[in-house]
């Protein structure tokens, strides 16, 4: 691999591209071996678009079209076994139906990049977005990654692949956007030269060298002697993510100038409330309040990225001195005292002596529209919980009555 050099202004294309044809030019720069994926709604036109790169010859990558999302992820694991660079795509139902081999593929250590345009699961059925499936796979071992722009999405697409094939790592990442609300938004994208994604993400170096002539078995049976050891292992390399990602991220700098960061702070240093949230919806929270600061409101927002690992330390200690934050979701955990984004916050904050108020409000489930006057609602209820000095473990928010 060459040094990582900052990419000269005259050699960036600006291009208008969706979320789903960001990830897309993404995958095609990144040298990819084997793509199998099955076609499904809001994330076809990764696949699509991909496909027509193909068929064009403009990428040399074997694409698999399997019959269904379950093949799609086991023949992603056949292809990294071997050492392939490989990618998949897929969404709600799609993702459903992989469960059982999202599990094989975190626990076989498969550095697989698995791109999610997060929609809604049935029933009934339903295309738009919500975040129901990916967080309904957050304990598979994949590590998480939730985008808020199409800039960001190809970013970090590029660098996934990074992160996931180190050896440190070595797990595989689902880079994750919002459904419709940015797969099929047209924004303004800053593209590299396929050269220098190639020379920044260097040649895929497998872990294992397999050899005809010495047969080996993978992931076939582990009982109660080793199991559990495979889990700890796991464990070991999510463990390891942060200080690697933070590496990819710092190279990538020096690239592009960009650095996202495991969570985007805004306006964080004084607020007394923060809005804690991800996705697009952080877009809209940060211009809710552009205007809220305006009128003198001390709030500000943190903004997740990386939802697996879960930055728990970094977050304390962002969050620790406010009076309040205001979680907004797209998920429910049905029977659950509370949903998923507030549990993980309130386990993180459980240790502090003094705790910021948790206020957590589910918005936006399939597709529900979540305007700035959302935003204002929740930021207005929270100010009268303070006053209470309780609030409720969750309520729904945007729901006809």
């Amino acid at each position: 691999m060459t040094a990582v050099k900052r990419i000269p202004k005259d050699q960036i294309a600006i291009e208008g591209l969706t979320g789903d044809a960001a990830i897309a030019h993404a995958l095609k720069q990144c040298d990819l071996d084997v793509l199998a994926a099955y076609p499904i709604t809001p994330q076809t036109i990764i696949v699509e678009d991909y496909q027509k790169f193909a068929a064009n010859g403009e990428v040399h990558c074997r694409v698999i079209p399997v019959e269904s999302e379950h093949s799609a992820m086991s023949a992603c694991i056949g292809a990294s076994a071997v050492g392939a660079r490989v990618a998949t795509a897929s969404a709600s139902a799609g993702l459903a139906l992989m469960w059982e081999i999202l599990y094989c593929a975190a626990s076989m250590r498969m550095p697989i990049i698995f791109t999610v345009a997060n929609r809604a699961l049935s029933g009934p059925i339903n295309i738009h977005n919500d975040w129901s499936d990916t967080y309904g796979a957050r304990d598979s071992g994949f590590i998480q990654i939730y985008t808020q722009s199409c800039q960001e999405a190809y970013d970090t697409t590029i660098m996934a692949f990074k992160i996931a094939e180190d050896h440190k790592v070595l797990l595989p990442i689902m880079v994750c956007i919002d459904g419709f609300i940015l797969s099929h938004n047209v924004e303004r994208v800053e593209m590299l030269p396929t050269k220098a994604v190639e020379n920044f993400l260097g040649v895929r170096e497998p872990f294992i060298k397999l050899d005809p002539d010495n047969p080996i078995t993978m992931g076939p049976l582990a009982l109660t002697d080793y199991y559990f050891e495979f889990k700890e292992q796991q464990e070991r390399a999510m463990e390891a993510v942060p200080e690697v990602f933070a590496q990819v991220e710092t190279d990538f700098e020096k690239m592009t100038g960009r650095r996202y960061g495991m969570f985007e702070e805004y306006r964080t240093d004084d607020a007394e409330i923060i809005i804690f949230t991800h996705s697009t919806p952080g877009g809209t929270a940060k211009a809710t309040v552009d205007v809220l600061r305006e009128k003198g409101e001390k709030v500000g927002v943190l903004r997740l990225r990386m939802f697996r690992p879960f930055p728990t330390k970094e977050i304390v200690e962002v969050v620790k001195n406010a009076k309040a934050v205001i979680v907004f979701e797209k998920c429910r955990s049905f029977g659950a005292p509370s949903n998923p984004l507030a549990l993980e916050l309130r386990t993180a904050l459980y240790d502090l002596e003094k705790r910021p108020m948790v206020v957590d409000f589910v918005i936006g489930l399939g597709g529900r529209d979540c305007p700035p006057t959302t935003i204002v609602e929740g930021y207005e209820k929270t100010k009268e919980y303070l006053k209470k000095g309780k609030a409720p473990l969750y309520e729904t928010m945007g729901v006809r009555k």
